[in-house]
């Protein structure tokens, strides 16, 4: 899948989650009391000549019984929901799981407010710069199908220098950027290329981080994370990439070269190895929308069950402008 991995995350085979947060459980009978049972009430039996005995024996259980029906209505009334066996009913109570060492899997609906940090990450700077222009070359993608048909950018020399603006207005509020062909010239070049084609337009973000990874990814026409363009743009990164508040990032896959047409914006904490192509930030105003969104919580019944998922405020590109 095309995201951000999540530490501790198996590469080859997904672990069973058991119930995930938010779903519900196995459908249960309710509690059965007593009094409900079939033929309680039903025509006393004839007691063997020993009736003493019989008599304090059904005297202790009718007793025994009892007690137990008024623990149960005792714990009916204390505790709302204790009879509800699906945790997404009225008043159900919730129930604990253990999460991720990365993320929370509580739905954001019930936290605290999300912790956003104020401060920029500085952005990463090349100790060498690149030539410029340098060459790039966007092969075709033989794993998957392209999920909206694009022209990919024009291979060759490309300048390695210099910024470019762009404005992403979506339904949630405008997002400015700085695109820097200094750190990614090649990720810069497709970026702008399926700008200007129209690819991004229409879309949704379909993944948010609001803690451990405080990010949200967009740029799948599918919305699952699992598309792309149809052709792989190369990684261009290098050892003292950092990833923070601010920065805007390639995704990929666990393969080199993998990169496409996904992307996520960090509106705050990103623990990340340097795997992934910084080539921008973020304006103060597109940052404004992020921490909006992220406010508004994870969708954490559609996620993948690492604690992030949809945002629950749409985040839908209508257009991006350019320059």
């Amino acid at each position: 899948m095309s995201q951000p991995p999540q530490p501790g995350e198996p590469e080859d085979q997904a672990p069973d989650p058991g119930p995930q947060p938010g779903q519900p459980y196995p459908q249960q009978p309710y509690p059965q009391q007593p009094y409900q049972q079939q033929g309680w009430y039903g025509a006393p039996q004839q007691p063997p000549p020993s009736s003493n005995k019989t008599a304090l024996w059904v005297g202790l259980g009718v007793l025994g019984l009892v007690v137990v029906v008024a623990v149960v209505a005792i714990l009916g009334f204390v505790a709302p929901g204790f009879f509800l066996s699906d945790t997404k009913g009225e008043n159900a109570v919730a129930s604990s799981s253990s999460a991720p060492a990365s993320s929370s899997t509580q739905d954001t609906a019930t936290q605290s407010p999300v912790d956003i940090p104020s401060a920029r990450t500085e952005l990463p700077k090349r100790t060498t710069p690149l030539a410029d222009p340098t060459e790039c070359a966007y092969p075709a993608d033989t794993s998957k199908e392209a999920a909206k048909k694009v022209n990919p950018p024009a291979a060759g020399p490309t300048p390695a220098s210099g910024t470019s603006a762009v404005t992403v207005k979506t339904t949630a509020g405008d997002i400015g950027l700085t695109l820097d062909r200094g750190l990614a010239p090649c990720t810069v070049a497709n970026f702008l290329s399926l700008a200007q084609q129209g690819y991004y337009d229409g879309t949704s973000c379909h993944r948010l981080g609001v803690s451990g990874l405080q990010m949200l990814q967009c740029g799948d026409p599918e919305g699952t994370g699992m598309g792309g363009p149809g052709y792989t743009i190369p990684d261009e990164i290098f050892p003292q990439l950092k990833y923070g508040r601010g920065l805007i990032a390639m995704a990929k896959t666990q393969n080199p070269d993998s990169g496409g047409s996904q992307f996520f914006m960090v509106f705050g904490e990103a623990p990340l190895p340097p795997e992934y192509t910084v080539f921008g930030s973020i304006s103060d105003e597109g940052l404004q929308t992020l921490d909006k969104v992220a406010r508004g919580g994870v969708d954490a019944e559609k996620g993948s069950g690492d604690g992030t998922g949809p945002p629950r405020i749409e985040v839908k590109f209508q257009s991006i402008a350019v320059g």
